[in-house]
């Protein structure tokens, strides 16, 4: 069932705030997703542009959030992009806003003029829109998970070439999760 048709998807205001961190202990059934968000926006490098909403009826049902990352290979820096989290009420789960999401908030971000985006998720649900596992790109992670979670998209043909490294994420990820 697809009723992402009749969803707005926009950059989250002040206003919504409080909205999304209910959506997040709802979605994720604990507080850590909301504090993630909570402490992302504090970053300096805090996108607004790519912190996005999905609002049905006057109602937020969705979120999603990118923030910058680095991918570090010694003295070598690369910037990306971390989708993390992505949320949509259990009521409004199914109905294809988490792609409405997914696919806006990634043509915003090419937009922008980023390139690569990481995302540690469900491993049945991104390659969808693209993403490969990270690790056959020669990146890794600070903390441990299985590979088959750990992908990466070139919003850019070739952004992964010769690029390979750790994932730096914002101080906000260790503090919090």
């Amino acid at each position: 069932m697809d009723n992402a048709a009749d969803v707005s998807i926009r950059p989250e205001t002040k206003a919504d705030i409080d909205a999304v961190r209910k959506l997040n202990k709802k979605a994720f059934k604990g507080k850590d997703e909301s504090k993630l968000v909570d402490a992302l926006r504090e970053e300096d490098g805090f996108i607004p542009a790519l912190a996005l909403v999905a609002e049905k009826a006057g109602t937020v049902v969705g979120h999603i959030l990118f923030s910058p990352v680095e991918i570090k290979d010694g003295e070598t820096s690369v910037p990306a992009l971390a989708l993390a989290p992505m949320s949509v009420l259990p009521d409004f789960q199914g109905q294809g806003i988490g792609t409405a999401l997914v696919k806006h908030g990634l043509a915003e971000a090419a937009k922008l003029g980023h390139k690569i985006v990481v995302v540690v998720g469900h491993p049945g649900y991104y390659p969808r829109f693209g993403f490969v596992k990270a690790g056959e790109k020669g990146l890794t992670l600070p903390f441990e998970c299985e590979a088959e979670v750990f992908m990466v998209l070139e919003l850019a043909p070739g952004a992964l070439n010769g690029v390979r490294g750790e994932i730096v994420y914002p101080g906000a990820f260790h503090e919090v999760i």
